[in-house]
């Protein structure tokens, strides 16, 4: 997956490996549209966490449109710390929290 060092919306090396392989199936299916979903872990306001979210979700999809991905295919949309995968309060949870995901919303 794609994840986020604390506090940052920068794409990391082994990210940009992730959304290469994402481009590629992307090219290979045209007609799918996805929503590029940002995350944060609780850890701070959540007005901060939400625009961060967005900025993380915002990063990935310019990353995808670098690589060829038609914008009008994606959609980002932050959603702050509302839906951790792991609502533990403790630095593994905060670290699967900080996280971009891909919604499918249309296909063939």
């Amino acid at each position: 997956g794609v994840h986020f060092d604390f506090d940052k919306a920068t794409l990391k090396p082994e990210a940009k490996a992730v959304l290469n392989e994402a481009a590629a199936l992307l090219a290979k299916h045209e007609r799918v549209v996805v929503e590029v979903a940002g995350h944060t872990d609780s850890t701070g306001p959540e007005a901060y966490n939400q625009g961060l979210s967005e900025r993380r979700a915002m990063a990935v999809q310019d990353y995808l449109v670098e690589k060829g991905v038609r914008a009008s295919r994606l959609s980002a949309k932050g959603y702050g710390e509302s839906t951790p995968i792991d609502p533990a309060e403790n630095k593994a949870a905060y670290e699967k929290n900080r996280r971009v995901q891909f919604v499918i919303l249309e296909q063939d």
